[in-house]
């Protein structure tokens, strides 16, 4: 079942790089008693998600903070040494880079899909949603190969 406004977001962890390496990051230290942005791509590198998706995030990251985000996560399933250097070579270094290697919290949002048949594997959804002490308030997938309802614009006009 996907996630919806009103859910409890799904207790799980992510993978980004801290200062040391790779780090965990509970979602429970995510979330809990903060309000987040997070959006989700089907894959770091990929033509949509480096040309419009993040780097939207990355042009309009003060205003979503002036709007009382405490974070901005990107999430995708990849891994965290492919999410570090995209986020670096995007100049994503305020947002959260956040690796899904294994697309279990992707799942559990109801969020992937399975590009196998392309060679891709399983990934996920395009997305975003506002995030509040935990609790759902929007979530924006997109139902075409398009940054439209998912956008930093879009999410801006729901805070």
């Amino acid at each position: 079942m996907t996630i919806k406004a009103g859910d409890t977001i799904p207790s799980g962890a992510l993978t980004h790089m801290g200062a040391e390496g790779p780090a965990a990051l509970t979602t429970d230290e995510l979330f809990n008693g903060k309000k987040v942005v997070v959006f989700g791509v089907p894959g770091a590198f990929t033509p949509t998600c480096s040309e419009t998706h993040l780097p939207g995030f990355v042009a309009r990251y003060d205003d979503l903070v002036a709007k009382g985000v405490d974070h901005v996560v990107c999430v995708s399933v990849n891994d965290v040494f492919v999410m570090d250097a995209w986020g670096k070579s995007q100049n994503g270094e305020n947002l959260i880079m956040a690796a899904d290697g294994s697309a279990e919290w992707t799942k559990a949002l109801g969020l992937e899909f399975d590009l196998t048949a392309r060679g891709l594997g399983v990934r996920s959804r395009r997305y975003s949603m506002i995030v509040d002490n935990g609790v759902v308030k929007n979530v924006n997938v997109e139902e075409a190969a398009a940054v439209e309802v998912s956008s930093a614009d879009q999410i801006l006009a729901q805070l």
